[in-house]
């Protein structure tokens, strides 16, 4: 390529000291003395000067960053004559390193070199047919504008040096509007997201569902790989209890140890950046293996630290920005205090059935019992009646045993019906027929159970904590979007696995309206997630309705 000594604004060597601010009135000045330098000039190039004001306009206009730095390229390279124009844009974080480098004309083969000048713009060539001019943003060095190869040779004319520097100028005040309508927008998505948040967890859905919601905002607005939601041990140590990423189920589940350098400051209530999770050495294999720029924050209420929201770039992305990392700490305390509310929204609603399971429990032992206990004398009376046949004496006996074994059904739920939220359930029955007590209140009705094998003695804790969890999923599903009228459940502990292991499988059907075409699948996927933690399945099917109507949940995991 020709090269040429077109004026050129003097800059300093790497890491000296940042020239001071420019005056406000330093676009009109450039202006001024650019046009007075046309004065007498040709009218070929004084016709241009309608062009610039055009193109200044143009350029003014636009919104995104990247769309601006494109036409400064475009245009630069249009009045000055030049067959390539290049801007390199200097990372924010400092150091002089390039963040960006915008080439328009520039031939494949001198690229790497055209991006090696610009990051050292004090290696400038002087030679004919090469201009660079800086571009300030708000008084900050924002980066150089470069243009070589003047169509021709030669050097770059007094009109032309004058064009670019005005329009060197105009860029600068373009890219701080651009900047600053797109930190404006970015402001906007995280208060709508805090928003859809806060909405989401008061909406009247579960703890589970709620912790899924805020992964779910928080990996869309930080344009993350994932986002996680982590709770304490009680080692001391973070799992991961909600993830929206690609692969879910290989993250769930999932724990940070306590002897990790990063659990201390997190547990701390101190948010934790980091530019590479893989090499970072405060960060757990296992966690930063696949990742790069992470956020780590804090979800807090005052003093205590709910948990831990996490949002991972894979290795490679762009790192968070300082703005970045300022909306997604606000959006954490939002959704920390989108869940301190939900969480005693659900106590206030929990206080409610609690109490109304008293009344009924009480209803229950004062007056269905003792009515069912008098209808059995009643009928043990006349059964010892000797001129009673034999036919009907068999027949009271059978409906005595009846009343004996509803007598027996009736104390079970009551006594679950008693049990305090802080209570330790017996075992696995009876905290499934708590939780389907608690699901009565809503629905209106009393789902009918049944249970097969000694659940209590072959089911494990931690298989029976996710069944139970199950379980509260699906009968939350049908109260909320099945609109169902009958609901069975059975709990089978005989049953075996596909692959030969012995296992527990929960079934619950409904007669609803089932799960419409394309409705949302949240709950059924975090149910499945759950039974293939534990090495199950869950699938779903036809229910209990005419015509195979309703909605049938098949959940199964091993013992």
């Amino acid at each position: 390529m020709a090269a040429s000594a077109g004026p050129q604004e003097p800059q300093g060597p790497p890491g000296a000291p940042a020239q001071p601010p420019p005056d406000p009135s330093e676009s009109l000045d450039a202006a001024t003395e650019a046009t007075r330098s046309l004065q007498g000039l040709s009218f070929e190039l004084t016709a241009r000067v309608p062009r610039l004001l055009e193109a200044m306009r143009t350029i003014g206009s636009g919104l995104d960053v990247h769309t601006v730095l494109d036409r400064i390229a475009e245009t630069a390279a249009e009045f000055a004559d030049a067959r390539c124009a290049a801007i390199g844009v200097l990372d924010p974080a400092g150091g002089g390193a390039l963040a960006d480098v915008i080439m328009y004309g520039v031939p494949p083969a001198d690229r790497d070199r055209i991006r090696d000048l610009l990051a050292d713009p004090t290696a400038a060539p002087t030679a004919p047919g090469c201009l660079m001019f800086p571009i300030r943003v708000q008084g900050e060095l924002f980066g150089d504008l470069y243009l070589t190869d003047k169509r021709g040779g030669g050097e770059f004319s007094l009109s032309e040096v004058g064009m670019v520097k005005v329009l060197a100028t105009e860029a600068g005040i373009a890219i701080g509007n651009a900047r600053i309508y797109e930190a404006t927008r970015q402001r906007e998505r995280w208060i709508d997201g805090s928003v859809a948040v806060t909405t989401a967890l008061l909406s009247g859905g579960d703890a589970e569902e709620a912790l899924s919601v805020v992964a779910e905002q928080a990996r869309r607005l930080a344009v993350a790989a994932a986002g996680l939601v982590l709770l304490p041990e009680e080692d001391g140590g973070l799992e991961i209890v909600a993830a929206a990423a690609d692969d879910p189920a290989g993250l769930l589940g999932t724990v940070v140890p306590a002897r990790s350098p990063i659990v201390p400051h997190l547990l701390g209530g101190e948010p934790v950046f980091v530019d590479d999770a893989a090499t970072d050495p405060r960060m757990p294999t296992e966690f930063g293996r696949p990742h790069g720029p992470s956020m780590m924050l804090p979800l807090r209420s005052g003093d205590r630290v709910l948990g831990i929201l996490a949002t991972p770039r894979l290795r490679g992305d762009r790192a968070f920005s300082e703005t970045e990392r300022t909306l997604a700490t606000q959006f954490a305390d939002q959704a920390a205090l989108a869940l301190v509310l939900a969480e005693a929204q659900r106590d206030r609603e929990q206080l409610a059935v609690y109490e109304d399971r008293d009344r009924i429990a009480r209803d229950l032992h004062d007056l269905v019992i003792q009515r069912l206990f008098a209808t059995g004398l009643m009928l043990e009376s006349a059964q010892r009646r000797t001129d009673t046949p034999q036919e009907v004496r068999e027949q009271v006996g059978r409906a005595v045993d009846e009343l004996d074994a509803t007598i027996h059904e009736v104390r079970t739920a009551i006594f679950a019906l008693q049990q305090g939220p802080a209570e330790v359930p017996s075992g696995l029955r009876t905290r499934v027929l708590r939780e389907i007590g608690t699901a009565a209140v809503p629905l209106g009705f009393q789902p009918s159970v049944v249970f097969n094998g000694p659940v209590d003695a072959r089911v494990g804790e931690l298989t029976a904590k996710n069944l139970i969890a199950a379980l509260r999923e699906a009968l939350s599903n049908a109260f909320r979007h099945a609109r169902a009228e009958r609901i069975e459940v059975s709990v089978d502990a005989t049953v075996r696995l596909p692959d030969g292991r012995e296992g527990v499988r929960l079934t619950v059907a409904d007669d609803g309206v089932g799960i419409p075409e394309g409705g949302r699948r949240s709950g059924l996927r975090n149910l499945a997630h759950r039974a293939e933690a534990l090495g199950g399945s869950c699938v779903y099917g036809p229910g209990l309705g005419p015509g195979g109507g309703g909605t049938r949940v098949v959940w199964e995991a091993p013992l």
